[in-house]
């Protein structure tokens, strides 16, 4: 799951471009009693055509004893992703099919796409569920190349359908130069703008969920999020799924002077949006060493609760990262090891704007950092990767939470920041460097034409500004 603590309660409401924008709120893994968070999603006949795409896919309850699904329930919806290349030229479109609760009908008919038929079709799901279970109908999951996990283990929220054939096109496209992934360009910390295969931001749980918006009307109907429905459906709700995707394109990039690559969306004619296969195909290409793949240890490639092969090279292939021989070569320690050595630093270096920038989930957090604070804490410690007793090191990230348990401050590597200045209950200690906030005196600066280092030492109380010696 995408929040360092994960399960959806109730609901949250953001006002973003005068439309009201439903988040699952996250909690813990454990679903409340009344909320079932097993759904199935009935994938409809032919998906990878036109007509396939334009059908909706319909929700219901995977074991109805244990209640019902229903797509206007931000703890329950899931949400389907498409991308289409075109091999002649290396065009990447996106189309994202609607979901429906089963028996019931569309606010608005889903749009027809158009695109040639050589063009190669792949699709993913993103659930705010725990587990989504695929149905066929008409032989719709061997149509699709579907795969939901192995050997009746699912991954959980997630799947995907001939993704391996999507990629290899895109990957061919691209070494006969035809499709040219956008460099993700310099953060406002004058380091690369991440990508979702960047120890900085990812989880324990990595390249989860999709960026997939739908409209909610106030009956629960839905509707594909397009600027002709959002008009047509004046007061509908726009509903998204919680992933790591959605993280990166609508919060990290914007706090950090980023931009997501996006692609033409066949629904909304002169839209552009940004996709889950985008975010692979450029950190593949661009994302510098060393590189998050998906560890053996992740929750979602386990088998009853063990590390599987198997099950991790069938995650892998969904998300065009190297499949393994065995699962030494996607080592859990080596994972926390770096996650170690890179994630703390960046998320204090960048904490100037994270701090300024939206929580994805104000139920669970303040404000960007905290939420990327307490989801790293979670990530590294027991009820994530265990990588405290797999590295022998005790997480360097502490988070402090408010009254209503809302992460408000955080500790990192014993230096406070964020309101309530972490563990200390205190303010932190900010340094202005001609007119640069170097929040927790912490990061780099420029002196005198020099990048000078600064860090603070709250056993010392000092601040400690290491520069170059001039030759």
């Amino acid at each position: 799951m995408l929040a360092i603590v994960g399960v959806l309660v109730p609901v949250v409401l953001v006002l973003i471009a005068g439309v009201a924008f439903v988040l699952p709120r996250l909690g813990t893994h454990a679903a409340a009693p009344a909320v079932n968070m097993n759904c199935t999603l009935i994938v409809p006949p032919n998906p990878l055509t036109a007509q396939g795409l334009a059908t909706p896919f319909q929700l219901t309850a995977t074991d109805p004893n244990q209640g019902p699904c229903n797509e206007a329930n931000p703890n329950q919806a899931v949400f389907v992703q498409g991308a289409v290349i075109d091999p002649a030229t290396g065009q990447i479109s996106i189309y994202n099919p609607l979901v429906i609760d089963k028996g019931t009908r569309p606010a608005k008919a889903p749009v027809v796409p158009k695109f040639p038929n050589r063009d190669i079709v792949a699709l993913w799901g993103g659930g705010n569920d725990s587990v989504t279970t695929l149905q066929d109908t008409q032989g719709s999951l061997q149509a699709g190349n579907c795969v939901n996990g192995v050997n009746g283990s699912p991954f959980g929220q997630v799947w995907y359908c001939n993704a391996p054939a999507f990629f290899q096109a895109a990957n061919q496209a691209i070494a006969a130069n035809k499709l040219k992934p956008p460099s993700p360009g310099t953060a406002n910390d004058r380091q690369p703008c991440p990508t979702v295969r960047d120890f900085s931001i990812v989880d324990q749980d990595q390249s989860d969920n999709v960026t997939t918006d739908y409209l909610v009307t106030s009956t629960g109907r839905t509707a594909q999020m397009t600027a002709a429905n959002i008009n047509a459906l004046p007061g509908a709700t726009k509903a998204a799924n919680g992933s790591d995707n959605r993280l990166l394109d609508a919060f990290i990039d914007p706090a950090l002077g980023c931009n997501p690559w996006t692609a033409p969306d066949l629904a909304d004619p002169g839209s552009m949006v940004p996709a889950q296969p985008l975010n692979e195909i450029q950190a593949a290409m661009y994302q510098a060493n060393p590189i998050a793949l998906v560890p053996s240890g992740d929750p979602m490639v386990l088998v009853n609760g063990q590390p599987n092969l198997e099950k991790l090279n069938a995650y892998r292939a969904g998300v065009d990262q190297p499949l393994v021989q065995s699962l030494q070569q996607a080592s859990t320690q080596n994972y926390c090891s770096n996650l170690l050595a890179i994630g703390p630093q960046r998320l204090q270096l960048d904490s100037q704007w994270t701090l300024q920038g939206l929580s994805l989930d104000p139920a669970v957090a303040n404000s960007l950092f905290t939420f990327l604070a307490q989801r790293y804490a979670f990530s590294y410690g027991k009820n994530g990767l265990n990588c405290r007793q797999l590295l022998g090191k005790p997480d360097p990230v502490k988070v402090k939470t408010n009254g209503n348990g809302i992460a408000i401050a955080a500790t990192i590597n014993g230096t406070g920041v964020g309101g309530g200045g972490g563990g200390t209950g205190s303010n932190p200690v900010n340094c202005s460097v001609n007119g640069t906030v170097l929040t927790g005196c912490s990061g780099t600066s420029t002196i005198n034409g020099q990048t000078c280092s600064f860090t603070l030492d709250q056993n010392a109380n000092e601040v400690k500004i290491t520069c170059p010696t001039k030759g």
